[in-house]
């Protein structure tokens, strides 16, 4: 059956394709994702499927039943896209103004969506069942993934898998962790309130620039000379927002960052550490200040037996010439909810596109869309292999 699945894949290819296109022309933003989630019903009503939708938000789950007893699987994707302008030249690009699919996410909705189709024509020699996961609002924090699990959706799912095509690894490869495999990801932002005045009378006021910009250097203290150097964080300032005129000295700043960590003992200590330094500055220059910290995704942890799993199945596939254990990356990942609940694993297909290297959530990114059946049949193994456990 294996090798009459992967040529069923291979023969769906031109549609993964369209389907993917589709979807990168009409992107939608996190939690705003109806058309899409009406896109993803509407096959499965067309392939006779039985689907849930508006799970956990705006989730569609569907569920493949097979023939033979064995265990349920879980194999997700994600399909929100991001605020940002489209910037390729290509007949697919976004026709919706300032929304992209830049991180994929089309193109993991199309491998998914073709992988049922593909398992569909197999169904009454399949063991266990295939649950297809479909999740909405992967992007942005609080996301779709927790309050899936909240559902009870997965409460019958015995492991979950999951893959995201990875733009900056070359197609062939396929890489995991048996491990902590991304980072947890939380948000913070601070508001500074100082007095502000004539630009020309500095000793009057109190500057809430010179304020912000003492706090973003003390806050880089944190990572190099509070944390330990043999473990992992980083903090980033990505927005500072301050003043609306060239003389007039500003009295208050909004900094706007991010945290990431792999240890949650780092992640408490960065925020005591955060709470101290922003007291201080703000004490020492006689200014008032507001720190609302957000935690936000946890760190995602697979698990290393089905890590292996993974790994060992990926053999099956031979357009997969190389597979890696890898170190953990600091982007963040909201399918590290799913495995805080069942076994599981997450793993990346590279998708480099040739003379295109933007890395995701750039306006110019793209895949090689030859890396989608590599994904379909890569997750289409990690679910027979588990059955064979």
């Amino acid at each position: 059956m294996r090798k009459e699945l992967h040529q069923r894949i291979d023969q769906l290819y031109q549609e993964m394709v369209d389907i993917r296109r589709y979807l990168h022309q009409h992107p939608e933003l996190s939690f705003k994702e109806e058309k899409t989630a009406k896109y993803i019903a509407d096959f499965y009503d067309d392939l006779g499927i039985p689907y849930q939708t508006k799970v956990g938000g705006n989730g569609v789950i569907a569920t493949l039943k097979g023939g033979k007893p064995g265990k349920t699987v879980a194999l997700r994707a994600d399909f929100d896209a991001l605020p940002i302008q489209d910037e390729k030249d290509v007949p697919y690009k976004s026709k919706v103004d300032g929304v992209m699919h830049a991180c994929g996410h089309d193109g993991h909705t199309a491998t998914l969506l073709s992988l049922a189709k593909a398992l569909l024509s197999f169904q009454d020699e399949l063991p266990g069942t295939v649950v297809f996961l479909h999740q909405h609002a992967e992007e942005y924090a609080p996301g779709g993934a927790k309050p899936i699990v909240e559902s009870g959706a997965l409460n019958h799912v015995d492991a979950v898998f999951g893959t995201h095509l990875w733009a900056t690894t070359p197609l062939g490869v396929m890489q995991t962790s048996k491990d902590v495999f991304m980072a947890g990801a939380d948000r913070f932002d601070i508001t500074i309130q100082g007095k502000g005045g004539h630009g020309g009378y500095p000793h009057e006021t109190n500057d809430a620039i010179i304020i912000g910009a003492e706090v973003i250097t003390q806050l880089q203290k944190i990572i190099s000379r509070r944390i330990d150097p043999l473990q992992t964080a980083v903090l980033t300032i990505g927005i500072f927002e301050a003043g609306n005129a060239f003389n007039i000295i500003a009295d208050k700043a909004k900094l706007v960052g991010t945290m990431r960590y792999l240890d949650t003992r780092i992640q408490d200590q960065v925020i005591e550490e955060m709470e101290r330094i922003i007291n201080g500055v703000c004490v020492a220059n006689g200014a008032t200040y507001k720190l609302n910290y957000e935690k936000g995704y946890p760190p995602l942890i697979n698990h290393a037996e089905e890590a292996e799993l993974v790994l060992l199945a990926s053999k099956n596939v031979p357009e997969i010439t190389t597979r890696e254990e890898v170190v953990p990356v600091m982007g963040g990942e909201d399918f590290g909810y799913y495995l805080l609940e069942k076994p599981g694993t997450y793993f990346f297909t590279g998708a480099q596109k040739e003379g295109n290297e933007y890395p995701h959530h750039h306006p110019k990114f793209d895949i090689d869309e030859r890396a989608l059946p590599i994904a379909a049949k890569t997750l289409m193994e990690a679910y027979l292999a588990y059955q064979e456990k």
